[in-house]
C-alpha cells in the first residue's frame, strides 16, 4: 500500500499526463530510466517505491523525499537509480 498519495504531496505544480510508455513501473524498481520530477504520477510513484524500500511508516519521511528531490537533488542526477543513491547518501545531511 502507498504511503502517500497525490493530496499528500508538498508541491501542488505537477502534470499529471504521464505517458504511457514513460511510465516508471514499467520495471518496477529505480532503475536507469530518467525521472520526471515535475511529471506528479512519475514523484508519486518514486516516492512510494523509496520509501517501501527503506521501511518509511511516517509520511513525513515521504514528503522528505520529494523535497530533496525538488530542492537537493543535483539537476544531472537524472535517473531514478542515480537519484536514488544521492537520496540516500545525503539523506542525513539534508535540511529538511
Amino acid at each position: 500500500m502507498a504511503l502517500i498519495t497525490k493530496s499528500d504531496l508538498h508541491y501542488k505544480d505537477y502534470s499529471w499526463t504521464a505517458v504511457k510508455g514513460d511510465d516508471p513501473r514499467v520495471s518496477g524498481e529505480p532503475d536507469s530510466t530518467l525521472l520526471s520530477r515535475k511529471e506528479g504520477y512519475e514523484i508519486l510513484y518514486f516516492i512510494n517505491k523509496f520509501s517501501e524500500m527503506h521501511g518509511f511508516k511516517n509520511k513525513n519521511s515521504a514528503i522528505k523525499v520529494e523535497k530533496m528531490i525538488r530542492n537537493e537533488v543535483p539537476s544531472d542526477k537524472r535517473s531514478q537509480s542515480n537519484i536514488k543513491i544521492w537520496i540516500e547518501q545525503n539523506w542525513d545531511k539534508s535540511k529538511f
